[in-house]
């Protein structure tokens, strides 16, 4: 499947002081894989990214529908309800769109089933003088704010599957570095001593990592990168950059090159002893969001 850069698009806030918005994306799927899974979104002052669980061969899902079936679906209903209500709370948002998904799937699927179809999330939305940012389980958020560069995520699924791959390594239930389902991880899926995903449950919203920052004065946001894991991954846990040098990358070269640099990694090292995963390549996607104060 042949990558997609939405390019270069403008959303300006209204204030004392504009804050005038550049995004650029792009997203590649997994060598091989025939569909991509993951996603991204711009409408308006609305940016995100999405990354589709991958379908588990062994576990019935209960659903008709894949994971890019699903990340579509999701991008497409945030698109509507982002269009009606620009200004909504962004847990709000994101629960309406989730709410929306369930009569696509026309009756025909079990949506009470843990391994219904999900994805991450993380958005960001430029209004006014701030930005509002939602970061729902292991999709990354970077912040550059001049002096200081700060990445933040969602750390409650991997603090799960740690622990559920810590006990499957000890019980002999699974070995290597690349293997394919963490055993019990859907027991824990949208629970509160679990961890929390946009799939069928729309209150999952609410359970998200939110936050507001400055877009004007000397602590403001000069640049933001949403990140699904198969990009963060050039930094955690592969090494390959540091935070700040992520964002350079992107500025200066754009996602696919972020991208190119992951495979070429992965490529290199394809029994996992350098760059530990539990795949041996993931969906990739990055979206690069730029602002700029103009009088």
């Amino acid at each position: 499947m042949p990558s997609v850069d939405l390019g270069l698009r403008l959303a300006r806030q209204t204030s004392e002081r504009r804050a005038m918005m550049r995004v650029r994306s792009g997203s590649e799927p997994a060598p091989g894989r025939p569909e991509n899974e993951d996603g991204t979104i711009h409408v308006g002052n609305l940016v995100g990214v999405f990354d589709g669980v991958t379908k588990p061969s062994n576990i019935d899902t209960g659903c008709v529908h894949g994971p890019a079936w699903y990340v579509r679906r999701l991008v497409a209903r945030l698109h509507d309800v982002a269009a009606l209500s620009p200004s909504a709370p962004l847990a709000s948002m994101l629960a309406e769109g989730i709410d929306r998904v369930r009569p696509d799937h026309d009756g025909a699927c079990d949506l009470a089933n843990p391994a219904t179809p999900a994805a991450t999330v993380c958005l960001v939305r430029a209004i006014g003088s701030t930005l509002d940012y939602l970061i729902l389980s292991d999709c990354t958020l970077v912040i550059d704010q001049g002096d200081s560069v700060t990445a933040l995520t969602d750390e409650r699924f991997a603090r799960v599957i740690a622990r559920l791959r810590q006990r499957a390594l000890a019980d002999g239930t699974v070995t290597g570095p690349i293997v394919g389902q963490t055993p019990g991880k859907y027991a824990l899926t949208n629970q509160p001593d679990g961890y929390w995903i946009a799939g069928a449950t729309p209150a999952a919203a609410h359970e998200a990592v939110t936050g507001t920052l400055p877009l004007h004065g000397s602590d403001r946001v000069r640049q933001a990168a949403l990140l699904t894991d198969g990009t963060s991954c050039a930094v955690d846990p592969y090494q390959l950059l540091d935070w700040r040098q992520l964002i350079d990358v992107l500025v200066d070269d754009g996602p696919h090159e972020l991208i190119r640099r992951v495979r070429q990694a992965e490529n290199g090292d394809p029994a996992a002893d350098r760059y530990p995963r539990y795949k041996r390549h993931d969906d990739a996607t990055a979206a690069l969001c730029l602002f700029e104060e103009t009088p």
